[in-house]
């Protein structure tokens, strides 16, 4: 006797719409993240396109940004060989950013030793014309990479250079020694003068030269004060000599009217021929005092010959 198959089971009426509504709320979360990261990434804003050309391509790739002042302003769409044989880069910019670009501004491609390259742009002027849509313009590319074999061939000479001059042979290593003996020299007996004249003994003698010369100065001085004080002294010479000046200005004064009187006894002599014995007696009595005044002078002359050490002469001649 056989037994019968079992029957298949009922399927669940709830069980299933549960999973038919987990299913479409999969669906709607899935759609929903796509069109925010769309929206986010500004796929349904204005766009206008910027074309740049390039030498090659190398590095670039469907999606890179590019940058103004390190900020995303627009995208890379497509890439593309033109009939020049250089690569366009179709580049949609966003409509609400396109102001920063002008008709001025400077497109760079840099490669970087590391990391993927970068296209950014540099506005110099923003009060240039705006950029217009479709427009054409040339990259400048620069890659890092390439410079650095240069870079480390030219540090490589410059360590070489630098050896070379601080070696014991180079410039620095001579300068160093020449400034060690100078400081020796300075720092030695004669200080800055064996330093200057290279030894010793001429510092030596320099010095010698200096304290004699301090000597000499300080004997000229001593001299000086003696010879003010013999001259402008209260006892010295210009005083004795001044007061012989005077007694000798008085002297000659009365010189002059002894001989004025002389004069007025020749007149009255000439005048009185007949009385020539009374006025030959008072010729007489006049020669006298004239000569006694003129012995005083001759005294005095004497005096101030032995007293007056600046004239040239030293004699005093009368008239």
């Amino acid at each position: 006797m056989t037994t019968p198959a079992p029957s298949p089971p009922v399927p669940d009426a709830k069980l299933e719409a549960r999973a038919r509504l987990l299913i479409l709320f999969m669906l709607v979360l899935v759609a929903s993240s796509v069109l925010f990261v769309l929206f986010a990434r500004g796929a349904f804003d204005a766009t206008q396109k910027l074309v740049l050309m390039a030498d090659d391509s190398e590095g670039v790739v469907i999606g890179m940004d590019l940058t103004f002042s390190g900020f995303p302003i627009g995208r890379v769409q497509r890439i593309e060989l033109a009939e020049t044989g250089k690569v366009r880069i179709v580049i949609d910019v966003a409509q609400k950013d396109a102001h920063w670009l002008r008709t001025s501004s400077v497109f760079t491609l840099v490669r970087g030793v590391v990391g993927s390259p970068n296209i950014r742009a540099y506005t110099g002027l923003l009060d240039d014309p705006a950029l217009p849509d479709g427009a054409v313009r040339t990259v400048l590319q620069g890659d890092l990479s390439a410079e650095l074999p240069k870079v480390i061939a030219s540090t490589r000479e410059l360590i070489e250079n630098l050896n070379s001059l601080t070696g014991p042979s180079g410039a620095v290593g001579s300068t160093l020694n020449h400034l060690q003996t100078l400081t020796a020299r300075l720092n030695g007996p004669g200080g800055v003068l064996t330093a200057k004249l290279g030894n010793e003994q001429d510092a030596k003698k320099i010095i010698t030269t200096l304290d004699r010369t301090n000597s000499l100065l300080a004997r000229l001085d001593g001299l000086a004060a003696k010879t003010d004080t013999q001259v402008f002294g209260d006892k010295g010479v210009l005083p004795e000599t001044r007061a012989t000046m005077v007694q000798l200005n008085a002297l000659l004064g009365d010189a002059r009217e002894s001989l004025k009187k002389v004069d007025t006894v020749l007149q009255d002599a000439q005048a009185i021929s007949s009385n020539a014995r009374g006025a030959t007696a008072d010729l007489g009595v006049l020669r006298a005092d004239v000569d006694a005044s003129l012995r005083k002078i001759d005294g005095l002359v004497n005096e101030i010959n032995r007293k007056w050490p600046f004239a040239r002469n030293t004699d005093i001649q009368l008239p």
